[in-house]
C-alpha cells in the first residue's frame, strides 16, 4: 500500500511539474552533450598532434636516410650503422604513433556520430517541449474557464426557478376569481345580469347610461333654444 501510494504521489508530482521536469531533462542532456563535445575536441587535438609527430618523424627519417646513404658511399660504415639504428628507432616510433592515430581516429568517428545524433535528439526535444508547453498552457486556460463557467446543474436549477416564478398563479387574479365565485353563490350579480337584459333596474351605472344622460341633456338644450 505504501509503495502504491508513493507511486501515485510520484506520478501526480511528475504530472504537475511535467514542464519543469522536461526543461530539467533537456538541460541535463545538454550538459552531457557539452561534455561529449569537449571529449571529441580533446581527441581531435590529440589525433592532430600525433599526425604532426608522424610528419616530423617522417621528415627526420628521410633526412637521416639521405645522410646515411652518403656515409655508406664514403665507406663510413660505423657512422652509417649508428645512423641506421636511429632510423630504425624512429620508424618503430612512427609505427606506434600511426597505430595510436588510427585508434584515436576511430574513436573520433564513433564519438562524432554520437554527438551528432544526441544534438539532433536535443533539437527534437526542444521542439517537442515547445508543443508540450503550448498544450499545457491551453489545458491550464481550459481549467480556468471551466472553473469560472456556470455548471450545467446550476443552469438547470436556475431555469427551473424561473419557470416556477413565471408560472406561479397571480394572487390578485386568484382573489378576483374567488370574489366572483362567492358572488355567484350569493346570487349578488343576478339582478345586474337581468337589468342588462332589460329586466329590472341596474344598480350600477354603465357607460351607456352616461351617454344616454348626456344625450338627453343635449337634446333638451336644443329644445329650450
Amino acid at each position: 500500500m505504501f509503495k502504491g501510494a508513493n507511486a501515485r504521489a510520484e506520478e501526480k508530482f511528475r504530472d504537475h511539474f511535467a514542464i519543469d521536469l522536461i526543461d530539467q531533462k533537456i538541460r541535463e542532456a545538454q550538459v552531457g552533450l557539452q561534455a561529449a563535445k569537449s571529449t571529441l575536441a580533446s581527441l581531435i587535438l590529440r589525433e592532430r598532434s600525433e599526425q604532426r609527430q608522424i610528419e616530423a618523424l617522417k621528415s627526420r627519417i628521410d633526412k637521416l636516410t639521405q645522410s646515411t646513404v652518403a656515409a655508406l658511399a664514403d665507406n663510413r660504415t660505423e657512422l652509417a650503422s649508428e645512423a641506421a639504428q636511429g632510423i630504425a628507432q624512429m620508424e618503430n616510433e612512427m609505427v606506434v604513433r600511426r597505430d595510436t592515430a588510427t585508434r584515436i581516429e576511430s574513436k573520433i568517428t564513433r564519438l562524432r556520430t554520437s554527438v551528432e545524433a544526441a544534438n539532433r535528439r536535443i533539437i527534437d526535444l526542444k521542439q517537442s517541449a515547445i508543443t508540450a508547453k503550448a498544450i499545457h498552457q491551453e489545458r491550464r486556460i481550459q481549467v480556468k474557464l471551466n472553473s469560472f463557467a456556470p455548471r450545467q446543474n446550476s443552469i438547470e436549477e436556475a431555469e427551473e426557478l424561473i419557470s416556477r416564478v413565471v408560472d406561479q398563479d397571480d394572487p390578485f387574479e386568484q382573489s378576483e376569481i374567488l370574489r366572483e365565485i362567492d358572488a355567484n353563490l350569493r346570487f349578488e350579480d343576478i339582478g345586474e345580469r337581468l337589468a342588462e337584459q332589460g329586466y329590472g333596474t341596474a344598480r350600477k351605472t354603465t357607460a351607456a347610461d352616461v351617454l344616454a344622460r348626456l344625450q338627453s341633456k343635449t337634446n333638451q338644450g336644443e329644445t329650450d333654444v
